[in-house]
């Protein structure tokens, strides 16, 4: 392979390309865009860039009017430039992540230059707190491209994170993928520093974010390939552009039939044995929500904009009904009637039966909100700043809430006749179950969009409602009247939380190892137990969640858990993969359902 390209390089002339990334425009901040203009001012002036390569992080808040801006601005070049999406596109994103595909064109790029294939992809996380991600779906694309190309054909693979440990969750599974053809090189940004690394033998290029650096100076990268090598540059504004890494094109890095160097550790599935997975279904789709069930039937929406039926038994596949665009918020069942938001800005109610279509709700923007039913009536937010209360017999919207400042995401609870939800707005909010008329709103002193209490699912109990917000703080506040009874900081703990069956414990999980459990009986935090489960970092909202005695959780690392809810004591941990768990559903004491950012719907059950 290495001769073959050699010769095909030597016919090939010399081309350079820039890279922008890290670019953070903000509608609070003047500079970010300022760094833009004068790096696309001195693009144009240099000759001979073919294109420019924009690898992520281009919004400090994933908003559309910002990635609106950041297009005007790119605009401005005289060559064209292809878009990669950054965590801070996917993780915060009122339109669940379609603006970008709809203002750029699309969510990936491929296209070739002088001998060489480009493809760019998304490396998440998308809508949950994780590490970054590479949906099953994305995976199949590159390799299914790499393969119409020919293994000769030279690859530079462009995203967002660095394709190793402890920032994108499966990794492996992308360098395995992609290790049978010639790729020359991962590009990418997200650390804003120039970096070299190897992602199992195969090198990948950090850039320096555009934004100005200590000395004042906004900058860039510059790539040169010549017949033999890639020069890597960086370009700060008003200097001479300074080389610091280069790569041979003729040189093999890796051992094109080798595997990952390292592989996630499952050893803990035989620590725990009687934990068993009953059944798997490898969707091929990325999954954000989590499972809804009733009778004998699991629903679950995907990345793809499927819902879908599967048979609780065994996980057969029942029916799938497809919407427009991807399903982030999880799906509510009642009465055989199925109702869910999708990024397609509507809300469906679909028959569970047959996923018959029985009504829909256009919303004015992406339906995000996970949905609650109650008493026979849905209630879900949207990013069109509406809360809405629908009929689920016949779709009509029984009352909307329009005074909503940011995007929903959260699953509202229902408690003493309101509706509380909170939103990217830092606020959480009270309802009139009957009416949507406001009784109460709470910020908590809260002023940074990013520390919203809008990705945990609230819970109520003894008059008080209970969040755990970004920020890292535990809170109670007054069920009638939205006043703060008490906030602390202690436990560390961050968008998770969840009620006891009694109502006398809220749990939540801390940023690292550990669960704790507060009484909700009293005025002032008091802790009933911790426990060590030994999950290490983590920060994904997946919620705790108690049946039966048994407080069930899930990380971002494919880790579910059972404890003894009034204890803390470990009962069993299994892993399904390396990637997120959504909110598990128990079913009873032994039996828990599961989602998975990776595609996986399962049942796992505890043997006696």
């Amino acid at each position: 392979m290495a001769c073959l390209l050699s010769l095909g390089m030597q016919a090939q002339s010399v081309f350079r390309f820039a890279q922008l990334t890290d670019l953070h425009l903000s509608p609070n901040n003047p500079n970010p865009t300022e760094d833009l203009l004068r790096s696309v001012a001195q693009i144009n002036a240099t000759d001979n860039i073919d294109f420019v390569l924009v690898t992520g992080d281009i919004t400090e808040e994933g908003d559309r009017a910002s990635m609106e801006k950041v297009k005007s601005c790119l605009d401005l070049l005289k060559v064209k430039y292809y878009m990669a999406l950054g965590n801070h596109e996917t993780k915060w994103s009122d339109s669940g992540c379609t603006a970008f595909g709809e203002i750029f064109g699309s969510e990936r790029f491929e296209f070739e230059h002088k001998g060489f294939l480009f493809l760019g992809f998304n490396s998440g996380p998308l809508m949950r707190m994780a590490y970054g991600h590479v949906v099953p779906q994305d995976i199949r694309w590159m390799t299914e491209r790499m393969e119409q190309a020919g293994k000769d054909k030279p690859v530079i693979l462009v995203s967002h994170y660095p394709m190793k440990e402890g920032d994108v969750d499966n990794w492996y599974e992308v360098t395995d993928a992609v290790r049978p053809f010639n790729v020359r090189l991962f590009i990418g940004g997200h650390y804003h520093a120039d970096q070299v690394h190897r992602y199992d033998g195969i090198p990948g290029v950090l850039m320096r974010s555009n934004l100005r650096d200590k000395d004042n100076k906004q900058g860039y990268g510059i790539y040169e390939i010549t017949s033999d090598s890639i020069k890597v540059f960086t370009q700060r504004i008003g200097e001479p552009a300074k080389q610091w890494a280069s790569f041979s094109l003729t040189e093999e890095y890796y051992d094109h039939q080798g595997k990952a160097e390292k592989y996630p550790d499952f050893s803990v599935n035989q620590e725990y044995a009687k934990a068993k997975e009953q059944w798997v279904v490898q969707t091929g789709a990325g999954i954000y929500c989590s499972p809804a069930v009733e009778n004998d039937q699991v629903f679950v929406g995907d990345d793809l904009g499927s819902l879908t039926a599967y048979a609780l038994k065994n996980g057969k596949k029942l029916w799938s009904f497809v919407s427009g665009k991807r399903i982030v918020g999880t799906p509510a069942v009642s009465q055989g009637i199925v109702v869910f938001g999708s990024a397609d800005r509507t809300i469906y109610g679909l028959n569970a039966a047959d996923g018959s279509l029985r009504w829909k709700v256009n919303a004015a923007e992406p339906v995000l909100g996970a949905v609650t039913i109650h008493e026979g009536i849905a209630y879900v937010g949207a990013s069109d700043k509406t809360f809405r209360a629908i009929d689920i017999q016949t779709g009509k919207v029984v009352w909307i809430y329009d005074q909503v400042k940011g995007y929903i995401e959260t699953k509202p609870l229902i408690a003493d006749n309101k509706v509380i939800f909170s939103a990217w707005d830092n606020t959480l909010y009270a309802l009139d179950k009957a009416t949507g008329k406001e009784i109460w709103k709470w910020t908590g002193g809260l002023t940074r969009m990013h520390f919203s209490p809008a990705a945990v699912w609230p819970v109520a109990s003894n008059g008080k409602v209970f969040i755990a917000d970004p920020q890292r703080a535990m809170t109670a506040i007054d069920l009638q009247n939205g006043e703060t009874i008490w906030r602390t900081f202690r436990s560390q703990v961050r968008e998770t939380i969840g009620l006891s069956e009694d109502g006398e414990r809220v749990y939540s999980k801390t940023m690292n190892d550990s669960i704790v459990c507060y009484s909700t009986l009293t005025n002032t935090p008091e802790q009933v137990w911790a426990s060590n489960v030994g999950f290490g970092y983590e920060h994904a909202p997946s919620m705790p969640q108690e049946k039966d005695g048994v407080m069930y959780g899930s990380t971002k690392e494919g880790l579910l858990f059972a404890l003894e809810a009034k204890t803390g004591k470990i009962i069993w941990k299994h892993k399904i993969g390396n990637s997120l768990i959504n909110t598990v559903v128990p079913l009873n004491g032994r039996e828990v359902l599961f989602t998975a950012t990776s595609g996986e719907v399962g049942l796992i059950r505890m043997k006696k």
